[in-house]
């Protein structure tokens, strides 16, 4: 038999960790001395101390490693298989938040895009063909209102448009979809536009129909222009190229 710091040094634990099993009946000694308190320990338990720490490192919390102490095998390969695709869960998602990192301390930005779903909006808008970016400042109603363009790139020539209207206009439906977000302000529009399609080429994406600009003005009269562009994975050559989907269903007027 030994007593509990005998127990603690083979075992590489504190004597306080093994009160505290002690005290929530996790490792409850073989034999505690009336007379002076303490706790001695045999084999059974220094087994069952070697399962509880093996069942920590794996992962599971205290709570749950009372439950597995006693399972049979198969219940406790579950449960490690459920630990292990949390994990792996957890590893992904913190891979993709470095990337994103990375990409920003690489390239600035004027932005922080962001990738997201939306639902389905109808409009009533009046089509337009502009030859230069900078004159969509002076088509665009005082916010709200919203701005579409037909664009994949920074516009080397002339393009399609679209604004809202009240009266009037023709009907246009857009379908519920994937796009990349960023909140600007009015006076950075063009700059952010160049920096979303930027990251969308970095990020192996296409375009997927109209961009949508969207001027919002709160009641303080400030103002933003949120940038809105649906995306979709860009195909790999000569796999799936054929099995794109059309642009959200909306081609240029």
């Amino acid at each position: 038999m030994w007593r509990i710091g005998q127990l603690a040094r083979m075992a590489g634990v504190s004597e306080r960790t093994l009160r505290h099993y002690d005290k929530i009946g996790l490792l409850v000694p073989a034999a505690t001395d009336r007379a002076t308190g303490y706790r001695w320990y045999g084999v059974a338990e220094l087994s069952r101390l070697e399962r509880i720490r093996a069942l920590q490192r794996l992962g599971l919390p205290l709570r749950q490693v009372a439950d597995l102490l006693e399972a049979p095998d198969a219940r406790l390969r579950q449960a490690v298989a459920e630990i292990l695709a949390s994990i792996r869960h957890d590893i992904t998602a913190l891979a993709a938040t470095a990337a994103h990192a990375e990409d920003h301390l690489a390239t600035p930005m004027s932005i922080l895009p962001q990738q997201t779903t939306v639902g389905p909006r109808r409009l009533r808008v009046h089509h337009l063909h502009l030859d230069d970016p900078a004159r969509l400042a002076t088509v665009c109603p005082a916010p709200p209102a919203t701005l579409l363009t037909w664009l994949r790139g920074h516009p080397t020539g002339g393009f399609a448009a679209a604004v809202t209207t009240d009266r009037g206009g023709e009907q246009l439906i857009l379908p519920a979809r994937t796009v990349v977000r960023a909140v600007v302000p009015p006076a950075g529009v063009i700059q952010a536009g160049r920096d979303l399609f930027g990251w969308l080429d970095r990020h192996h994406m296409d375009v997927a129909g109209p961009n949508v600009e969207e001027h919002l003005m709160d009641a303080d009269g400030a103002r933003a222009t949120v940038l809105e562009i649906p995306v979709r994975p860009r195909a790999t050559p000569g796999k799936g190229a054929r099995h794109q989907p059309p642009d959200a269903g909306l081609r240029p007027p």
